[in-house]
């Protein structure tokens, strides 16, 4: 069996930035600033708990007080989520997305799972409008580790602990839009799909050199091919 884990950014949905718009909410609600964020820091391909800590770094705050505010800034950004979030209409779903992960997800060979720099509460509101988030079955998140590199053995674990089977990394499959998602799958051993439906370009991904790159999961039956060939 494989395991296939999927991004959530860029690479199933985008949610017109409203999740850096309920974070920096929040930063201001817990901390009263929002740091370097204003300068236009890149969100992308990190997970919220290492955004956090460099912003708030930047701003002067040492890690015991942004240790002991974690919890309380993150409660308000899913708060504030799901306010920007609203009834779901911002959130567009990317070309193929629903076919490929239920496709996947059908297989009795394949598990599919997240593994995204979004907080769980966070994935969850981003998901939910299009009606995907119970199709994953397991999840890493940007709450579990602030290295996002450290996320796949998470994910690895809990689906173990799901199936009753080991997950070595050579039988898992990181999929998503960055070239952070790149370096993910390959610190571990495993396979690095990338898709240019984010914010980076196909050539500056293809440059990253993963296994396999797309334009986007729109041919289905194609990608799947790819996705399940040896």
């Amino acid at each position: 069996m494989r395991l296939f884990l999927f991004d959530i950014d860029g690479t199933l949905v985008t949610a017109r930035g409203a999740g850096r718009s309920a974070f920096n909410r929040a930063l201001i609600e817990v901390f009263g600033t929002v740091g370097p964020a204003e300068a236009g820091y890149d969100f992308r391909g990190r997970t919220d708990l290492s955004i956090l800590y460099a912003l708030m770094r930047a701003a002067g705050f040492p890690d015991d007080v942004i240790a002991a505010r974690a919890a309380a800034c993150f409660e308000a950004y899913v708060r504030e989520l799901a306010v920007v979030i609203g009834d779901g209409s911002r959130v567009e779903v990317l070309p193929g997305v629903p076919r490929l992960v239920r496709a996947l997800a059908a297989r009795d060979d394949a598990m599919v799972g997240l593994l995204t720099g979004n907080v769980e509460g966070g994935a969850r509101i981003k998901l939910a409008p299009t009606g995907l988030w119970p199709v994953f079955q397991v999840g890493a998140y940007g709450s579990d580790d602030a290295d996002r590199r450290r996320l796949p053995a998470i994910a690895c674990e809990r689906a173990r602990s799901l199936a009753g089977r080991e997950f070595s990394f050579d039988r898992v499959t990181i999929l998503g839009d960055t070239p952070l998602d790149v370096d993910c799958a390959r610190a571990c051993g495993a396979r690095a799909i990338a898709v240019a439906t984010g914010f980076y370009a196909y050539d500056d991904l293809a440059g990253c050199r993963p296994d396999v790159i797309f334009k986007d999961f729109a041919d289905t039956p194609a990608v799947l091919a790819r996705l399940m060939a040896p």
